[in-house]
């Protein structure tokens, strides 16, 4: 015979009423009432009926991931979606949520899949795992005053979203600053992306740092046709750079390979730092120095914050900061020690 909330609620001590507020994660019940009757809901085997459920509240009880349009082979392989979406999957089960991906070659089939997501009731609510300036995707979710929690920084409506982000000018700036520290002063910023919110945010925490030391700074490398990837050496001669600050980890080991292809030699000709601490950082050689962006705390707060909007515990525009780390590896040479 299965459990129901009568028995739950029995052994427990409390009204139905409450067991059906905990299974509902109804902010009116105690954190410590939450905990207790949950302990009892696993020791009794206790599985609600979601259908039933979602059926009274018109809801779905399902989370939709949104990735960037997966256009290039650095994207399809990013640790980061992956990560992050592990890290949104941990935090909703939590709250009995499933979660669906959103993900598309190009923006238009995108916002087409999002649609659908949406008017099927799909799902409750989105976390966009990105910020793009030709994303399509917010505009249509503020427009339908859809709950979403945005990880990254928006380009606009700033006043109508929730999101979550590190600092990224502060992680700029904080990578170049450590380069300087380590005696460089031709630093250069290498990119693959150009239109992503992080890009700008990171380039000009690097342009920042380079400033209030007195060094130059340069244009950012991007690398996004071929033959950006033919003039990286020429770049290289010509700012006679000791030292480069990558987007992330990810384009910093393409930017190994092409550095030794050249002739250099990591961290002997060139130094490298990039960001996000993934798995690449320790599985290419030598080990890259990277910034830890926090992606577990990325993805749970994201979750929690479109949590409290889905409870109607707080659906006003806020930023919350999660914070980083630089862990350093093998991939910067310290020149002051050279002197």
């Amino acid at each position: 015979m299965s459990v129901t909330v009568k028995d739950v609620a029995k052994k427990a001590g409390v009204a139905t009423s409450t067991v059906s507020r905990v299974v509902n994660d109804h902010p009116s019940i105690s954190e410590d009432t939450k905990k207790k009757v949950r302990k009892i809901m696993a020791e009794m085997g206790y599985v609600p009926n979601l259908a039933a459920r979602n059926l009274g509240k018109q809801i779905s009880s399902a989370i939709g991931v949104i990735l960037p349009p997966l256009d290039s082979k650095e994207r399809l392989g990013n640790p980061f979606y992956l990560e992050t979406i592990e890290a949104i999957n941990e935090e909703a089960r939590h709250h009995q949520m499933t979660v669906a991906v959103a993900s598309a070659r190009d923006f238009d089939t995108l916002l087409k899949n999002v649609e659908r997501m949406h008017l099927q009731k799909q799902v409750d609510g989105f976390i966009l795992v990105y910020s793009d300036e030709k994303d399509p995707i917010i505009d249509y979710l503020v427009r339908k005053k859809v709950p979403f929690t945005l990880i990254g920084h928006p380009y606009s409506n700033e006043q109508n979203i929730v999101f979550v982000d590190n600092d990224n000018q502060m992680l700029g700036k904080q990578a170049t600053e450590y380069l300087i520290s380590q005696g460089h002063s031709k630093i250069l910023f290498a990119t693959n992306t150009t239109h992503e919110n992080l890009y700008f945010e990171r380039f000009f925490g690097y342009q920042k740092a380079m400033m209030l030391a007195n060094l130059p700074f340069y244009p950012a490398l991007t690398f996004e046709q071929a033959e950006d990837y033919v003039n990286f050496e020429t770049t290289i001669k010509e700012t006679e750079a000791t030292a480069i600050v990558v987007i992330d980890d990810l384009f910093a080991v393409r930017i190994i390979q092409l550095a030794t292809m050249f002739g250099y030699k990591v961290p002997d000709d060139l130094s490298v730092i990039s960001f996000n601490n993934s798995i690449f950082a320790t599985l290419t050689h030598p080990y890259l120095t990277s910034i830890d962006i926090n992606v577990l705390s990325l993805g749970k707060i994201a979750t929690e914050s479109l949590m409290a909007q889905l409870n109607h515990e707080g659906s006003n525009a806020v930023q919350l900061v999660v914070p980083h780390k630089l862990i350093k590896r093998e991939t910067v040479l310290n020149l002051n020690n050279l002197a």
